[in-house]
């Protein structure tokens, strides 16, 4: 038997995944709606096929869920630009979930994030247990993005801080925080939920393959949290940063950053816990975590060196 899903977002950090995971499954035929990145032939599964699609000009939406089965939306818009941002996650979200009832499509998984609850601490917070409140432009559309997609029927996905090949965001953001000290915080127990982007990829492909039917809001990470400490020291070694030697405490910390935005937004992060849990994941999704963050990171470690300009 022949199954079809739409996968948006299919040349971005996450989608390519699903699209990678989907190449491990018989009879499995994606189609991938890409909007500014074509995608290379290399890349393509056999049996799939490409379409254009721009959640921001819903015309071009029309058709893209004919005869498909599920649908996996990856599509987000990343920026600070809240007018495109909601055009896109919210008001491209809603267009597409009309296009997919539209043509009978009744599994609909869409890819959000749990900074949609905005700043912890969250320690083993369930699903259910808190409600968004959502600090920036882009938590705040796809928090928006996420009630059209419960109001189909469909599954959100909330992972914390994903990781692996194509990351451009959150161990990036540790090595430039680390780089403005010169040094690595002390004194770190929080405690995060982290995914590999490749066991992500899986999870997000399970829930539209699932026999179960899931539906509703799932918190998708590997289920040991990663201690603040850990995360950094997993870094600095696997990375071969020069700073391992040197520590500072978070307060101490602070005030070096003081002026410096970004590097004190992953600071705040890694002081309090941001551990998010749901135990439904893996039979729901027929789903298994793989590794843990250590084992996991290393194989990602010579993608990292080399995206950000490190010795190999």
């Amino acid at each position: 038997m022949t199954t079809r899903v739409l996968i948006t977002g299919a040349t971005g950090f996450i989608g390519s995944h699903v699209v990678a995971a989907a190449r491990t499954v018989p009879g499995l035929r994606p189609r991938l709606m890409t909007h500014r990145t074509a995608l290379p032939a290399s890349a393509v599964p056999p049996g799939a096929e490409t379409v254009y699609g721009d959640l921001a000009d819903p015309a071009t939406l029309r058709g893209s869920c004919e005869g498909v089965d599920a649908v996996i939306h990856c599509a987000s818009w990343l920026g600070g630009d809240e007018p495109t941002a909601r055009s896109v996650n919210a008001q491209g979200t809603r267009a597409l979930t009309e296009e997919a009832a539209r043509c009978g499509v009744t599994r609909i998984v869409y890819l959000s994030t749990a900074s949609v609850y905005g700043r912890g601490p969250f320690t083993a917070l369930r699903p259910g247990q808190a409600e968004p409140a959502p600090a920036s432009a882009t938590s705040l559309t796809r928090a928006a993005a996420e009630q059209h997609i419960l109001a189909a029927g469909g599954v959100v996905v909330r992972p914390h801080l994903v990781y692996g090949a194509g990351d451009r965001w959150a161990v990036p953001g540790l090595v430039g925080l680390l780089r403005q000290l010169s040094a690595v915080p002390a004194g770190c127990g929080a405690r995060h939920s982290m995914i590999d982007v490749q066991a992500l990829g899986r999870a997000l492909l399970g829930a539209a393959l699932s026999p179960k039917e899931p539906a509703g809001v799932y918190h998708v990470n590997h289920p040991e949290p990663v201690s603040s400490s850990q995360l950094l020291s997993t870094v600095v070694d696997e990375l071969r940063l020069p700073w391992g030697a040197n520590g500072i405490d978070v307060e101490a910390a602070r005030e070096r950053l003081a002026g410096v935005p970004y590097a004190l937004h992953h600071l705040g992060m890694l002081a309090v816990d941001h551990w998010f849990t749901d135990e439904r994941v893996d039979q729901d999704f027929d789903w298994e975590p793989g590794d843990g963050f250590t084992t996991a990171f290393a194989r990602h470690a010579p993608w990292y060196r080399r995206h950000l300009g490190l010795s190999p």
